[in-house]
């Protein structure tokens, strides 16, 4: 009794101490993820998450000068001080996000559908609010009280084609970036949002015109926006009725800023068609229609030559056509306009693989893992590493690679088991006991690979209740396949019952890949 009113004492005091004030609303809350934590996560995830939502966006740095203004005129506002960042995701799909620690996105595509910097200040004030009150925090905070752990990794961006391809770390930000925020928190994040817009100088009323704008483009279904903003942050108009009788408290007046905000977009809305082709052109290549892929390419770059992606296109097409040095020439302007994007690097190094020019290869599918680590760059530099004779460091790369559940993800796990499988057979099978109707010993061999094998040998080893060791070798004959199981009757036996098998181990100690 003592004891377990000691452990309680122990977990009251320890969420006691997990205590704070939330430095937006003044309420205290519990904080079990301290601050450095926060500040870590957004500092380590920034990138990749801004690579697999599309890359920055560089035509017209201009832009991205503009919004960082706007972001950091409301970020002076904020009731917590963090190191604000502010980026421009090259995506048409209307979308906008926060990463703890203060790292804020917003697509291009979205910044086409704003009508004001008044708008704008209320996407990226709101956006404000969810890092500084800590709600991807507090969502961190639930998944240690429910489950014991921080993040989930492997949680896939909605709007990526990438995400699936993604490894490691890198998924940890997209899990964030997509997770729905509770009405709670969406109706913190309008009203501090609106604070912070007022205390900017902005007229608070912007964000009540773009709540009733989310709400009648929701209402007409657009998948692009389904898919994006509104699938974190659902629209409905309890959030109008709401935004407008906080701008009734709050004082009249404030920039707006419509024309001054036309003028700075208008490169953007200028080249809306040509990146509408992109789109069309994306999902041509998708459907394989490579043909009607390279016409929207041409025609996009005829309209913007200046945009990385439009060339990225091209090349994509020459791939797929498997006309690898026109897609290298594609790649090279691509990367020339925007450096800092992994799929141009991918992509350049899977055609110079293709071409046997190894050690370029191998420079940009590495570099391309700097910028964000996926399975096709893995599997590829397995691929390189096997065939010049390493074999531990291709088993590092598929191991790596196998994390994706993508096409070139399984692919690597096939390649890693056929390397491994042979010499830690133990790794990958695994046995299981039980008895037959004259209670002798039944061993079960689990084959969790995508690949079936065969001379499957087991040691079976017992230790009685004196201690006495017995080593006993058990052959399976046959083959057994990918995902499946096959039983072996040891002659082991018999038993009293079950729980006489509390003594009984295993290893498995050979098998073959069937080729």
């Amino acid at each position: 009794m003592l004891k377990r009113l000691f452990i309680c004492l122990l977990l009251v005091a320890a969420v006691l101490s997990g205590c704070a004030v939330n430095p937006v609303t003044g309420k205290t809350e519990l904080s079990l993820v301290p601050e450095s934590t926060e500040l870590s996560i957004g500092r380590e995830q920034y990138l990749p998450s801004r690579q697999i939502q599309g890359g920055d966006y560089t035509t017209e740095p201009a832009i991205n000068a503009y919004v960082r203004g706007v972001g950091q005129r409301l970020a002076a506002v904020s009731d917590r001080k963090l190191p604000y960042e502010f980026s421009v995701i090259n995506d048409s799909t209307p979308n906008a996000w926060a990463l703890p620690g203060g790292k804020i996105a917003i697509n291009r595509g979205l910044l086409t559908e704003l009508n004001s910097e008044a708008e704008l200040a209320a996407v990226l004030g709101h956006e404000i609010v969810h890092a500084a009150a800590r709600h991807s925090a507090k969502s961190m905070e639930r998944g240690i009280l429910l489950q014991g752990a921080v993040l989930a990794a492997g949680i896939a961006s909605q709007n990526s084609q990438f995400a699936q391809m993604a490894v490691g770390g890198a998924t940890v930000g997209a899990g964030l970036i997509t997770q729905k925020y509770g009405r709670d928190a969406e109706r913190e994040a309008d009203y501090y949002g609106m604070q912070y817009m007022a205390r900017a100088g902005y007229d608070p009323r912007a964000a009540v015109d773009l709540q009733q704008t989310f709400v009648r483009l929701s209402e007409g279904r657009s998948s692009d926006w389904l898919s994006g903003l509104f699938s974190s942050h659902p629209p409905s108009q309890q959030r109008v009725e709401a935004n407008r009788q906080t701008a009734s408290q709050l004082a009249a007046g404030g920039e707006v800023g419509r024309d001054r905000y036309q003028q700075q977009i208008s490169p953007l809305v200028k080249a809306g068609d040509a990146y509408a082709a992109y789109d069309k052109g994306r999902k041509a290549l998708e459907a394989g229609q490579t043909a009607e892929a390279l016409t929207l390419a041409e025609q996009a770059l005829a309209a913007e030559p200046r945009e990385a992606l439009f060339h990225s296109l091209r090349g994509d097409v020459r791939f797929k056509q498997g006309r690898y040095q026109d897609a290298v020439v594609n790649y090279d302007r691509a990367v020339e306009r925007n450096d800092a994007y992994f799929h141009y690097y991918l992509q350049r190094g899977l055609a110079l693989q293709e071409l046997g020019q190894r050690e370029r290869a191998v420079a940009d599918l590495e570099y391309s893992t700097k910028l964000l680590p996926t399975a096709p760059a893995l599997n590829a530099l397995g691929k390189s590493s096997l065939a010049q004779g390493n074999r531990e460091q291709a088993k590092k790369y598929f191991s790596a690679a196998a994390e994706s559940r993508s096409q070139p993800g399984q692919e690597a796990a096939a390649s890693l088991v056929r390397l491994d499988l042979p010499d830690n057979p133990q790794r990958y099978l695994k046995v299981r006991f039980g008895l037959d109707h004259r209670n002798y010993l039944l061993a079960e061999v689990v084959n969790g690979t995508p690949l079936a094998v065969t001379d499957v040998e087991i040691v079976v080893l017992i230790i009685d209740s004196a201690g006495h060791r017995q080593q006993i070798p058990v052959r399976l004959p046959g083959r057994i396949g990918s995902r499946q199981a096959a039983r072996v009757a040891t002659g082991i036996g018999p038993f009293a019952d079950s729980k006489d098998l509390r003594g009984v181990q295993a290893a498995v100690t050979g098998a073959r890949i069937v080729k």
